[in-house]
């Protein structure tokens, strides 16, 4: 919030609605971006903390509330643009909850006189209701992940966003002239952007064909006519005609598509389902790899390894380059599939993806004491963190050997919180508290929570229609020095219920995770070889290792063939492992 506050021109007003469970104003009206104010303003800023729950559909409609009043009252320059920028870490918990209830209150309350941006920070955030809510206010929204270039991001969003050079931006063509046209109403046009239209003509009169444009600046209202300048690539481009083709023709479908995505998200269902199927058809038509297709290479048989076909995607150019400076020739296989997460000794995470029978792994260390987010689903309620121990004798500067030696799980519409150690277990469910030892053969039922434990230190819930999961300790013995050492492991059984913003060191993976390696044989190990892998737009090294499983054999565990990252899953993993502590174990 300082970084926009220092952004603001002076000629420039604003205003700050601070919100939790309760809404209060810095002032009660918009206030000039003076460098005195804006100093009042970021000394006020720092003084916010967290109180309470989240009212976002107070918070904004009280600043639609504040920008009309005040435009009534001819408190601001006539043509000005009026914005919000909304800045949320959380989901809507107090008041209006609802997200289809809170982005029509909006939209209603602002009837399309004011923008709508949306900041959403860190992954517990809906960001599904931010995107909504900011396309229907002529806005758009932007996920900021936490860590050291928060800043960077945040600065880069206003600056996008923050210099309006035209409002109501309008671009007309000759009637009967066109047809099949992209968007040609536009609510704003910032610097340093563009605006593309694209469309059919409908005679070959290109000499004569004429274009309107109409906006609102800040000066005064603009009005152009001009003769189209007509380019022809093939005469332009004599030679390169392979690169050209129909290009024009290619950019309208993938305007079109795009187009018509957004306003499949925005729409009621009747027009939902017709923008989806329309855009379909136009992307199988050109060949688009949408969220509604996919993209298949086939490789077909030889006669050297008389193998069957397998399913690829190409590396780009550069891509192909490096991994050839790097192992020689290669080929691509590329993995999108459910993830199971699991995490046990060191603590060391496994996320296996059944579906291509490969996984991913990577190890975290940190101090004793340290806690860790491994899941949290704010929709149901489903958090679980762990707790980071050492062996008994811990030097520090040094490099020890640390586990996972508590865990708590929550789930807050069922009424339920678990706090497992190495020593004992504890259940709280609807008020009842039940106490058990990990030599204990037992079970806690209900309709909504089953509980197994059983003599070989195996614990496995069940949670209705959410999550399926089972803690294990583990006892491993150093017969040369006489020492012991218990720990517990999380592997997680069914996820599939959970929601799709999920997160945490582990919940990330539940819903997919898509990468490419450049490696012709993943199913083999490649001793200590480096590997490149393409994850998450970053290019990072891998080894292939053996791990074991130990959620379907408890005893002696399963060996996994896995990717490893070094570095504490750097790359793997959303943003860096410092970003998923915690303050205790029941943050929530």
């Amino acid at each position: 919030m300082v970084s926009i506050l220092k952004d603001l021109h002076e000629d420039d007003h604003f205003g700050i609605i601070q919100f939790d469970d309760r809404i209060s104003n810095w002032k009660e009206h918009l206030t000039r971006a003076t460098e005195e104010n804006i100093s009042a303003a970021s000394h006020f800023v720092k003084s916010i903390k967290a109180r309470g729950a989240t009212d976002i559909n107070g918070a904004v409609l009280s600043a639609v509330n504040m920008l009309k009043r005040e435009r009534q009252n001819d408190n601001v320059p006539e043509r000005s643009v009026d914005m919000i920028i909304l800045l949320t870490d959380g989901n809507p918990s107090f008041g209006e909850t609802r997200a289809e209830k809170i982005q029509e209150k909006v939209r209603l309350a602002n009837a399309g006189a004011m923008s709508l941006f949306s900041l959403g920070f860190g992954n517990d955030v809906d960001y599904s209701l931010l995107d909504v809510l900011s396309r229907e206010n002529k806005g758009i929204a932007r996920r900021i992940f936490e860590g050291s270039d928060a800043v960077v991001q945040l600065k880069g969003f206003y600056e996008e966003v923050s210099n309006v050079l035209l409002s109501e931006v309008d671009l007309r063509y000759p009637d009967n002239g066109v047809s099949a046209l992209t968007k040609n109403r536009y609510s704003q046009l910032f610097s340093g952007s563009e605006i593309v239209v694209a469309g059919r003509l409908n005679e070959n009169d290109v000499e004569n064909f004429l274009v309107e444009v109409s906006g609102q600046g800040a000066e005064g209202d603009l009005h152009k006519q001009w003769k189209a300048d007509v380019v022809s690539w093939d005469v332009v481009y004599p030679d390169e005609e392979y690169i050209f083709g129909d290009f024009t023709e290619r950019l309208w479908a993938y305007l079109t598509i795009q187009q018509l995505l957004e306003k499949s998200d925005i729409s009621p269902q009747p027009e939902k389902d017709e923008a989806i199927a329309r855009a379909l058809n136009i992307s199988l038509q050109y060949s688009f790899v949408t969220p509604l297709t996919s993209m298949v290479v086939t490789k077909p048989e030889t006669e050297e390894t008389g193998r069957s076909p397998s399913i690829a995607d190409k590396l780009t150019e550069d891509q192909r380059q490096q991994a050839e400076r790097n192992r020689g020739p290669t080929a691509a296989s590329r993995t999108r599939a459910r993830g199971v997460g699991d995490v046990d000794g060191d603590p060391h995470f496994i996320i296996e993806l059944p579906d291509r029978e490969d996984a991913l792994c990577f190890n975290i260390n940190d101090r004793p004491g340290t806690v860790y987010n491994l899941v949290r689903d704010q929709k149901s309620g489903f958090v679980v963190n762990g707790q980071i121990v050492s062996k008994k004798t811990f030097t520090p500067q040094a490099k020890n050997n640390t586990y996972f030696g508590r865990f708590a799980v929550t789930h807050r519409k069922l009424g339920l919180q678990l706090d497992v150690s190495t020593d004992h277990i504890s259940v709280f469910h609807n008020g009842k508290h039940v106490r058990l030892q990990w030599s204990d053969t037992t079970s806690v039922k209900d309709d909504s929570l089953d509980i197994r434990l059983t003599n070989s230190c195996s614990l496995t819930v069940s949670l209705r229609h959410t999550v399926k999961f089972r803690i294990i300790r583990h006892t491993k013995i150093w017969k040369k020095y006489h020492d012991q050492q218990d720990y517990l492991g999380f592997y997680t059984l069914d996820s599939h219920h959970l929601s799709s913003s999920v997160h945490g060191l582990l919940g990330q993976f539940y819903h997919g995770v898509e990468f490419e390696v450049t490696d012709s044989h993943p199913g083999e190990v490649e001793g200590n070889s480096n590997v490149i892998m393409y994850i998450k737009g970053q290019t990072i090294n891998v080894t292939r290792h053996w791990e074991k499983d130990f959620s379907r054999d408890v005893k002696t565990g399963k060996n996994v063939l896995c990717w490893f990252a070094n570095d504490d899953g750097h790359g793997l993993i959303d943003g860096s492992a410092p970003d998923y502590t915690v303050p205790h174990l029941f943050t929530f």
